[in-house]
């Protein structure tokens, strides 16, 4: 059957490439992060209390896009390996703020070197990630405002 509508071949869609792409990101970061104990999602949620420590669940929610729902459980695992502490607030219960443990901080220590293997493994110029990430940025923005 040939189809004249190109608008519907898979490799024309850029959701496709988006997704395959972000599929493949993952598996290049799989050896590197099970060498410092985490998951992607582990280390998204630890990246962002390296930045900021202290956070509440809702603000690192908000930073990752993503419900607390289903951020808690992540948390919780990374609580029972020691790398960070939930505790409620004490201004509002419901409220529950995340901090890194000395353990949590040392671990960004052996994550440094992430980011530079993932350029490596890119084969791209930190130029030109640069760039693809802002559009990639804009195209986040452009399309949270339409939902």
């Amino acid at each position: 059957m040939t189809d004249t509508c190109d608008s519907l071949l898979l490799n024309n869609q850029l959701c496709f490439a988006l997704h395959s792409t972000s599929l493949l990101m993952t598996k290049v970061y799989k050896p590197l992060l099970q060498a410092i104990g985490l998951t992607y999602p582990q280390y998204l949620a630890m990246m962002v209390l390296w930045e900021e420590d202290g956070l509440t669940v809702g603000e690192i929610s908000s930073r990752l896009l993503t419900d607390p729902g289903s951020l808690t459980p992540l948390l919780k695992r990374l609580e029972a390996e020691g790398l960070l502490s939930r505790t409620r607030s004490r201004n509002d219960e419901r409220v529950v703020v995340v901090e890194l443990t000395a353990t949590g901080r040392a671990l960004r220590d052996k994550a440094i070197d992430i980011p530079q293997c993932i350029l490596g493994a890119s084969g791209m110029q930190m130029e030109q990630l640069q760039k693809l990430q802002a559009d990639l940025l804009e195209l986040r923005r452009n399309l949270q405002g339409s939902v």
